[in-house]
């Protein structure tokens, strides 16, 4: 019996006592106050639909869609950039390295003092949550004085709204710039083609192959009327009159207008000099200009839909809750953490207390 409460004094001294004492020395009496400043704030998106009851009921369940702005803002505020370029002037290292602040509790207390230690330092810091419902977003920043907590959490949201529009902005000119140069394009394949119809133009000396076949068609028509009549008068003198001074002079026109269609025929129908040869590729070079003019259209009306889109696309950062001036510490949580110091002296007492009768039983 004796040697179970010599057991018991030493270990519960060391193991309840010295970390209780240490428990009221440093949270009565050296402690750091912890001023939390909280802010509220949401991505919208004006294309974004309203929510039907089924995506809500599967937004709280976790399995809903992602509010995608709200998830770049969190990867943000987590990130080493954010740290960066909160901190650009140094604000940040000095709140929580002053000299007012308590050795334990300040950065650097054991000497590190690189970047990567105040990343992981400052990440403790800070806390950003979403609501399961409301897609709302929670900044929560921890320092040892009020006006830096505040100063601090106003500075993560104007870089959180400054990165939203960063990022919105390179969208909207990302997909205008593809329908600029889908534009360019299409003005570039219409001016070949009006170039390649001028070119034709110009070489063949025909301006339009159909105006000038209804021209040379007409002519025909002409011509041929103009035959058949003489043809008629030869062979009415031929028949009456054979004798007639005027028959050598009808048969030399109506030669000659036999003469005049066959050539008018050949330039419509013949080889390659012929009208219906320039006509098939005027025709096909028209086909290429027409089409051109209209893809230049469609590609200008897309250029118009791009910037219409590209506004109401645009993302934007709405401050629900400014950042929140504390007026008074909510950690550390003294009594709190000195009981629970206690109790768990007590546990570890109670554990290495029972190993170590059980020990001395198995030797005895």
């Amino acid at each position: 019996m004796m040697d179970r409460i010599k057991l018991f004094n030493p270990l519960a001294f060391l193991t309840v006592v010295v970390p209780t004492i240490i428990a009221v020395l440093y949270y009565g009496l050296f402690a750091q106050d912890i001023y939390i400043s909280e802010s509220r704030i949401i991505v919208r998106s004006p294309e974004q639909s309203a929510p039907s009851p089924l995506n809500i009921a599967l937004g709280q369940t976790g399995f809903g869609q992602a509010n995608e702005g709200n998830n770049t803002v969190i990867a943000y505020l987590q990130s080493r950039q954010a740290i960066e370029e909160g901190n650009s002037d140094g604000f940040i290292t000095d709140a929580y390295n002053g000299d007012d602040v308590f050795w334990f509790d300040r950065f650097g207390w054991f000497g590190g003092t690189s970047k990567e230690e105040f990343y992981r330092y400052f990440s403790d810091q800070i806390d950003v949550e979403e609501g399961a419902s409301t897609q709302v977003l929670t900044i929560t920043v921890r320092a040892f004085d009020p006006e830096e907590a505040r100063t601090i959490n106003r500075r993560l949201v104007e870089q959180s709204e400054t990165l939203v529009n960063s990022l919105s902005g390179r969208s909207q000119s990302d997909q205008i710039e593809i329908a600029e140069s889908e534009v360019e394009e299409a003005a570039e394949a219409a001016r070949l083609a009006a170039l390649a119809l001028a070119q034709f133009r110009d070489t063949s000396g025909i301006v339009d192959p159909v105006q000038q076949s209804e021209v040379g068609l007409q002519m025909i028509s002409k011509l041929q009327d103009e035959l058949i009549g003489a043809q008629t008068r030869l062979r009415q003198l031929q028949t009456y009159t054979p004798q007639a001074s005027q028959i050598p002079f009808l048969q030399t026109q109506v030669r000659e207008l036999q003469s005049q269609i066959a050539r008018a025929r050949s330039e419509l129908t013949g080889g390659r000099a012929s009208l219906a040869s320039a006509m098939t590729q005027y025709q096909e070079l028209e086909v290429n200009t027409e089409f051109a003019e209209a893809q230049l259209a469609v590609a200008r009306a897309s250029l118009q839909e791009a910037k219409a889109e590209a506004r109401r696309k645009q993302a934007y950062l709405e401050e629900i809750s400014a950042p929140s001036l504390p007026d008074y510490p909510v950690e550390p949580r003294r009594i709190r953490s000195i009981l629970a110091t206690f109790v768990l002296g007590l546990l570890a007492w109670g554990v290495l207390y029972m190993l170590a009768i059980g020990v001395r039983e198995h030797n005895d």
